[in-house]
C-alpha cells in the first residue's frame, strides 16, 4: 500500500493506492508552519504503507531533492523528501503537480496507449509535464515540460512573468493571464468566466487572440518533443469546445500533419494529482 497526497496552498488531499485510489481525507495546508506541516503528513500514516508520493504545486530538483514551492513557505527551499522520511520513517517520494498529472494521463487517462504524452495544465496559470515511454521526464532541474515560461510574445502583450521574465505564456495562458489579457486589450477588468462566456456567445475577440498567442508556442513544443497527444486540465479546460478549438489552432502550426484531434480534454480530472503521485509511488516500491 502507498500513501499518496496531493498538496495544495490551502488543502492536503490523503489517499491510498493498492491497485486502485481510495481517498482517506484531507486537512488544511500548514502553509506557514513546517512542524505543523510535517505534523499533518504524519496524522495519516498507519504503518502498513511501503512509503508516500506526494504531488505538489512546486519544483523539485531531481539532483539535489530541493523544492522551491512558493504557496507554501514552510517547505520553500527544503529537501522536503528526505526531511519528511527522517520524520515518518518512509521513503518518501515528492514531486510537482504538473508532472503527476501527465503521468495520471499517460497511465489511466488521454494518453493510454500513447508514446509520448505532453500533458497541459491551463489553470490559474500554466503548467506542463512530459511522460515519453511511460516514464517522466523531469530534467535538470526539475523543469522538463514547464513550456509556459521563456519570453515568446512580444509587444503590447508582453506582460511581466512571476518568474522575474517578461512575455512567458504564463502571463496570457491560464484564467488569470486571460483576464490580464483582456484588460491589456480592452482596458476593462474582466473575470475569465465572463471572458469564456462572451466567446460562447460570438464576442470573441480576446479569446481568439489568447488562441493565437497559446497555440504558436504550444505547436513548438510539440514538435520539439514529438508528442502523440496533449491532454489538458485544468480550470479553463473545462470551458465546453475550447480545447477542440485551441487544437484546431495547433494541428496548423506543427510539423506533422494529422486530422485526429491532438490537444484533447483530459480525462482523470480533480484526483489527477494523487493517481499520478501512485503511478509515481508504485514505479519506485512496486
Amino acid at each position: 500500500m502507498i500513501l499518496v497526497f496531493d498538496i495544495g496552498g490551502s488543502r492536503i488531499k490523503a489517499a491510498v493506492w493498492d491497485g486502485a485510489l481510495r481517498p482517506v481525507g484531507e486537512v488544511p495546508t500548514p502553509a506557514g508552519d513546517k512542524a505543523g506541516f510535517t505534523a499533518a503528513i504524519a496524522g495519516f500514516v498507519t504503518g502498513r504503507e511501503r512509503g508516500i508520493a506526494i504531488s505538489i504545486a512546486g519544483v523539485v530538483d531531481p539532483a539535489t531533492g530541493e523544492g522551491t514551492v512558493a504557496n507554501i513557505p514552510a517547505i520553500d527551499g527544503l529537501r522536503l523528501g528526505p526531511e519528511l522520511q527522517a520524520a515518518v520513517g518512509l521513503p518518501v517520494k515528492v514531486l510537482n503537480d504538473a508532472d503527476c498529472f501527465a503521468l495520471a494521463e499517460a497511465a489511466r487517462g488521454a494518453g493510454r496507449g500513447h508514446g509520448t504524452v505532453l500533458g497541459v495544465i491551463l489553470g490559474t496559470g500554466v503548467g506542463g509535464g512530459l511522460v515519453i515511454g511511460g516514464r517522466l521526464v523531469t530534467g535538470a532541474g526539475g523543469y522538463a515540460g514547464e513550456w509556459g515560461h521563456g519570453p515568446v510574445i512580444r509587444g503590447d502583450y508582453a506582460l511581466a512573468c512571476g518568474c522575474g521574465q517578461v512575455g512567458c505564456v504564463d502571463t496570457i495562458g491560464g484564467a488569470r493571464g486571460l483576464e490580464r489579457l483582456h484588460q491589456a486589450r480592452t482596458g476593462q477588468a474582466l473575470g475569465a468566466e465572463d471572458i469564456v462566456a462572451r466567446w460562447q456567445a460570438g464576442e470573441g475577440a480576446t479569446l481568439e487572440l489568447w488562441r493565437d498567442l497559446v497555440s504558436g508556442p504550444l505547436a513548438l513544443a510539440v514538435n520539439l518533443v514529438g508528442a502523440d497527444v496533449v491532454p489538458v486540465g485544468g480550470g479553463l479546460s473545462r470551458a465546453p469546445g475550447l480545447v477542440a478549438w485551441l487544437d484546431e489552432a495547433v494541428r496548423a502550426r506543427i510539423l506533422r500533419r494529422t486530422v485526429a484531434p491532438l490537444v484533447v480534454p483530459a480525462e482523470c480530472g480533480a484526483d489527477a494529482g494523487l493517481l499520478g503521485a501512485a503511478m509515481a509511488g508504485q514505479a519506485e516500491w512496486g
